[in-house]
C-alpha cells in the first residue's frame, strides 16, 4: 500500500509521516511513538506489524531496505533515521555499522 509522501521534504516530516502511519493503521496512542520507543515493546507493534511499516514506508519512498534490517533498527527515531539517509533527507545515521550501511548502499541509490 503506497501513502502520498508529497508533503515530506527532510527527516522531520518523515518522523511525522511515520508516526501518522502507525497511528493510522495499528490505532497506537500517539503519545507512545516518540522519538526512542522501541518499536516492539513501546509502541506495542509485532514483528509482522513492523515489517508491514517497512514494506509500506518502501513502496511509498521507493527505497529497499536490504535483509535483516530489523537486526540494526529497534526504535521509531532509528526507523526514521535510516529511511530518511537512504531517500537523501538526512546524513548517515551514527548507530548504523559499516557492514549495514555498505547492505543499504548495495540496494539503492544513495548519494554520499
Amino acid at each position: 500500500m503506497m501513502r502520498s509522501v508529497a508533503d515530506v521534504k527532510n527527516w522531520m516530516n518523515m518522523f511525522r509521516w511515520i508516526v501518522k502511519l502507525i497511528r493510522d493503521e495499528y490505532s497506537i496512542d500517539e503519545k507512545f511513538l516518540v522519538r526512542h520507543a522501541s518499536l516492539d515493546t513501546d509502541c506495542g507493534l509485532t514483528l509482522e506489524q513492523i515489517e508491514e511499516v517497512i514494506e509500506v514506508i518502501s513502496q511509498s519512498f521507493r527505497i529497499r531496505f536490504p535483509e535483516n534490517t530489523l537486526d540494526e533498527i529497534v526504535k521509531l527515531e532509528e526507523l526514521c533515521m535510516l529511511a530518511s539517509w537512504i531517500r537523501g533527507y538526512y546524513k548517515r545515521p551514527e548507530f548504523m555499522s559499516e557492514a549495514f550501511e555498505r547492505r543499504c548502499r548495495a540496494v539503492n541509490e544513495i548519494v554520499p
